[in-house]
């Protein structure tokens, strides 16, 4: 499976309560994860809180800051293991750093407030604590107790109340963390919490007192039950839910969002906005506020289209949403800075799309834009002035014979005018000053495909090919070069390009080594490509058949320039003898 079905099923195993489960499924994502998540760790470690493994969870989050030092709920992870292992002066400091750098952090906030009450020493009134705890039909009574006897079941709570029959202060700290200890202290003094729900009944949990695991990919529910990760101020029950009133606001919200896109398509994008507003007034879903975005988006209004995505984001937060639609308001508002041609933002944004949810559509836009920005950061180094500064310094280097610097030079050049040629064909002369000739002969490729007509560098390309023996590839080279020269400079270079062709020509069947016969230098002469193919042209095979018979006729053929060419080949390869 991959790292993302581990973590789904982590996170389900975590909403059961089956912390070992959880355990396991998190640590098999994050050893299949491509790269380090910090998400994973963050999960994990929330595992491992609610299992009061705190030691454990302390080492996933600090490895989660490790990952992510700018991520702010990852030091909500860190308090909260220090704040179980009752090191408040490192949890408070976890806490300050979280909102240092997210000062939106709800329960940052909360859990400071948590940790300064108990540095603070405030402790609630004995109330005959320490009778009531060491009563030794305690556990009987609770398990008899219809509003505890469930509780009664988790053997860690059984623990718990164990411990406090000798030390019953501990209460005070662990009252912030388990809200079960204040409905078994109010079993126990007859106080009935839950007189203010309908029907006697307590009040089903709100989903913001689940467990909230930061995700890239799916929206985790906050623990509150059992974990001292991410403290809660008063554990208060949630006021009923009017699910008739509600439905009947999500129906009016959907209706208006429905309206909105109906003008969205009529390009109406003013009123469009106005009904998604109402949307949102009407019901909180972010999905609104992603569609309010895209008419902002169409207007040209980037930067509103932009603040309208982050609100999306932070509520989506708050509201549990799910990971695929953060997903998109990130990719939306890197949209909005690709737009706006500030490429870095939307690779920042992109990636950030990519964490909540890997999508093939957004990762193509992150490539396709990584590219833009090497592109822009090239064209806006570009500056012809700085380019011949370069260009005379990478000569004066090469004077002195100064080669590395030379190339350096010359690179610097390229960097400033990549449409020069001659850049690349003077780096390239460096390049075989320095014995690189593979790097000059793709250099001189370079500078002849920015300028055709370059001669110098069809030159300095059969010198570098002549240099690593590739004679026949070198013959070509030259044979464009006296083409070009002819053509541009009236033939000003031509003694040169002789000299190379004569001795690419001559060298291109000489003997590898001092021991080698002639029949293995003929042997050899018959593997090269260009032989072969003359041997095998049916018209040659005419002509040659013919000169054994009358030799006098080859110097008839041999006025056609392919014809001549191609005898000369015969003959430097030793397959024609001449007297």
């Amino acid at each position: 499976m991959s790292s993302d079905e581990y973590k789904q099923q982590g996170n389900a195993a975590f909403a059961a309560k089956d912390y070992p489960k959880a355990i396991d499924l998190f640590t098999k994502a994050i050893e299949v994860s491509e790269k380090p998540n910090h998400v994973l760790y963050s999960n994990r470690s929330a595992c491992y809180a609610s299992s009061k493994q705190f030691a454990e969870a302390l080492k996933d989050a600090e490895e989660c800051v490790k990952i992510s030092p700018d991520w702010s709920k990852g030091y909500n992870r860190v308090a909260a293991a220090q704040f179980g292992l009752s090191k408040l002066d490192e949890a408070e400091q976890g806490y300050k750093k979280a909102l240092e750098l997210d000062s939106n952090n709800k329960a940052a906030k909360e859990g400071l407030e948590h940790v300064q009450s108990a540095k603070s020493g405030t402790q609630m009134p004995d109330l005959g604590l320490s009778q009531m705890f060491n009563d030794p039909q305690l556990i009987t009574k609770l398990q008899s107790n219809p509003k505890t006897a469930d509780m009664m079941k988790d053997p860690q709570l059984v623990a718990k109340l164990e411990h406090y029959k000798n030390n019953p202060q501990a209460l005070n700290q662990d009252l912030f963390t388990d809200r079960r200890l204040m409905t078994i202290m109010a079993a126990l003094l007859g106080i009935d919490l839950n007189m203010g729900a309908p029907g006697g009944e307590a009040p089903s949990e709100s989903p913001k007192q689940q467990h909230e695991q930061e995700t890239s990919s799916k929206p985790e529910q906050q623990s509150e039950a059992t974990s001292k990760e991410e403290p809660k101020a008063a554990e208060v029950e949630p006021e009923p839910m009017e699910v008739d009133e509600e439905s009947g606001e999500k129906e009016a919200a959907e209706k208006a969002k429905a309206e909105g896109n109906a003008l969205y398509k009529e390009h109406k994008f003013d009123e469009a906005i106005e009904r998604y507003n109402k949307a949102w007034e009407l019901h909180k879903d972010i999905t609104y506020l992603n569609n309010r975005s895209a008419a902002e988006f169409e207007k040209g209004d980037f930067e509103t289209a932009i603040e309208t995505l982050n609100e999306a984001v932070n509520q989506g937060r708050e509201l549990r949403a799910d990971y695929k639609t953060i997903a998109k308001s990130f990719a939306r508002i890197g949209n909005c800075y690709h737009k706006m041609k500030d490429f870095k933002r939307a690779i920042e944004y992109y990636n950030r799309s990519l964490t909540e949810h890997r999508n093939a559509e957004v990762l193509n836009k992150l490539r396709a834009t990584e590219k833009e920005l090497k592109k822009q950061e090239v064209e806006a180094y570009i500056n012809p002035e700085k380019a011949e500064e370069a260009r005379l310094q990478g000569k004066e280097f090469f004077i002195k014979g100064d080669w590395p610097n030379a190339v350096k030079a010359y690179t610097e050049m390229i960097k400033r005018a990549p449409e020069d040629a001659r850049g690349y064909s003077n780096r390239a002369a460096a390049l075989a000053k320095l014995m690189s000739f593979p790097d000059a002969i793709e250099d001189c490729d370079r500078a002849v495909s920015k300028d055709p007509n370059f001669v110098r560098a069809y030159i300095r390309k059969a010198s570098a090919q002549i240099a690593v023996k590739e004679f026949a590839s070198a013959i070509e080279t030259l044979d464009i070069a006296r083409e070009k020269d002819t053509e541009v400079n009236k033939g000003a270079n031509l003694r040169e390009i002789d000299q190379l062709y004569n001795k690419a020509s001559s060298q291109r069947f000489q003997p590898e080594s001092g021991d080698e016969t002639p029949e293995q230098t003929y042997e050899r002469a018959m593997r090269d490509p260009e032989v072969q193919s003359i041997m095998k042209d049916p018209v040659m095979q005419s002509i040659l058949a013919q000169a054994q018979q009358d030799p006098a006729a080859l110097q008839e053929h041999i006025k056609n320039p392919e014809v001549f060419k191609k005898i000369q080949t015969l003959i430097q390869a030793g397959i024609i003898r001449t007297r």
